[in-house]
């Protein structure tokens, strides 16, 4: 990128000390006083001790990334400040699980032909090479489905569908990915074996579990499964004649890019799936993701116009509860506000953001975990940021109890921002009992299948 020069300060170097980016204290120091504005104005308009920002100034401490983005917003810059720093991690890096005292390995594998072989193998077994005692296996061959028989199951792998999408809302992709894989290798092999009348609706099905099991990848820190599983649902939806569905996984796309901080290749890909797609509801999302990549780099203009088109398009998309599963997301009640209250916190507006954002936590279902994680992550930012510190405690608790369960790298991802944020207040007896919580959520981390085909 164009300020990649400016950033070359903020790198660690070989004793793997970070660097303080002084060229970042100047441009603010320079930018303060040109608005007029003592240091105690700028850190109460910030919501920064006045003490910490005089150490940003002078080079002594680096700054963060939200508060670049806040003093954009309170110095009008229109993200120069925030482009002379890194982007924030958003992303997990999985670590891999220790392994069990006693394990017995299973293997099943999947064929595309329907076909799927299972073996449990114990090599821990006296003479496991060679006794059949320590190998189980057998195989499956699905007979072909005749007069209508797979037509006639579609409606049971649609309930399985929302269900393993409830299931999701509940528990960590750990368990729900295998599930849907099973479910995409079954359908699958349904569709080689029926009549070509019912061969694209089991098609177009299978491409929806995989799809889904893309966003279970994404949620356990792994972008190369998901993207992987991603390009499978294309796949399988362009063999039934839906070429919508690669119009969305530039969509999800965008949203990998917008969670690795990558402003450029988040609009980018969310502007041609904007120009793919066909549906309302598709160049909504689409939209979003571009307003979303916006606010990244401070371009409040371009951001406010992309959210517009997406509550335009999104308000005249189909309603949910038709015959094929909805693409995106289905558990928020109102998905335009949350995002739109997403972009003004990083546009450095957070009391913007409280005020989209309100109490729409309260109209998400209990049952919803993952939903009300994300969106009472963000709101728990957007409250810690402009000093709501004991509201921003109670919905950071509630968070942090959710990731334990759901185990989402990208909710974790705000987690830590979170974390970051509240710790500016260290005295404080009710962030004091919160970090702890926050803590817990931030290092339960399972890693889910790589690459499961």
């Amino acid at each position: 990128m164009a300020h990649s020069l400016h950033r070359s300060r903020a790198t660690r170097g070989a004793s793997g000390v970070q660097r303080i980016p002084v060229w970042f204290g100047a441009e603010l120091r320079r930018r303060r006083i040109e608005a007029g504005l003592s240091l105690g104005e700028l850190a109460h308009l910030i919501r920064f001790s006045k003490g910490h920002l005089s150490k940003i100034e002078r080079g002594v401490k680096a700054p963060s990334h939200d508060l670049a983005q806040l003093c954009d917003s309170a110095l009008d810059a229109g993200g120069k400040l925030s482009g002379l720093i890194s982007a924030p991690e958003r992303g997990a890096t999985a670590t891999p699980l220790a392994e069990a005292d006693v394990t017995t390995p299973w293997t099943l594998r999947m064929h595309a032909g329907g076909r799927s072989d299972f073996v449990a193998w114990d090599p821990a077994s006296p003479g496991a090479g060679i006794m059949p005692a320590s190998l189980v296996s057998w195989s499956l061959a699905p007979p072909p489905f005749e007069s209508g028989e797979s037509n006639a199951a579609l409606p049971y792998f649609r309930n399985v569908f929302d269900e393993f999408r409830r299931m999701g809302q509940l528990f960590g992709p750990a368990v729900v990915a295998q599930l849907c894989i099973a479910a995409t290798s079954a359908l699958r092999g349904m569709a080689h074996q029926t009549r070509p009348a019912d061969r694209d609706a089991v098609l177009r099905l299978a491409s929806r579990f995989a799809e889904y099991t893309g966003w279970m990848a994404q949620e356990a820190g792994s972008d190369a499964a998901s993207l992987w599983w991603t390009e499978q649902a294309v796949q399988l939806a362009a063999d039934s004649g839906d070429d919508e569905l690669a119009a969305y996984a530039l969509v999800r796309r965008a949203e990998l890019a917008l969670y690795a901080g990558d402003s450029v290749a988040t609009v980018q890909l969310a502007r041609r799936a904007a120009q793919q797609a066909r549906s309302a509801r598709i160049r909504g999302l689409a939209a979003q993701r571009e307003a979303q990549g916006h606010a990244l780099v401070g371009d409040r203009d371009a951001c406010r116009r992309a959210l517009d088109r997406g509550a335009e398009l999104t308000a005249g998309a189909a309603p949910p509860g038709g015959a094929e599963p909805v693409l995106g997301s289905i558990h928020l009640p109102d998905l335009t506000a949350f995002v739109a209250g997403w972009c003004m916190h990083d546009l450095g507006s957070p009391a913007e953001a409280v005020t989209l954002l309100g109490d729409g936590l309260d109209a998400i279902p209990p049952e919803s975990r993952r939903a009300r994680a994300r969106y009472g992550a963000r709101l728990a930012l957007a409250l810690a940021n402009v000093g709501d510190i004991e509201q921003a405690c109670a919905i950071a608790e509630l968070v942090a109890s959710h990731v334990a369960l759901i185990d989402s790298a990208t909710i974790r991802a705000d987690l830590l921002r979170l974390s970051h944020a509240l710790n500016r207040w260290p005295k404080n007896p009710t962030v004091r009992r919160t970090l702890p919580h926050l803590a817990i959520g931030l290092h339960t981390h399972r890693t889910g299948p790589e690459n499961p085909a």
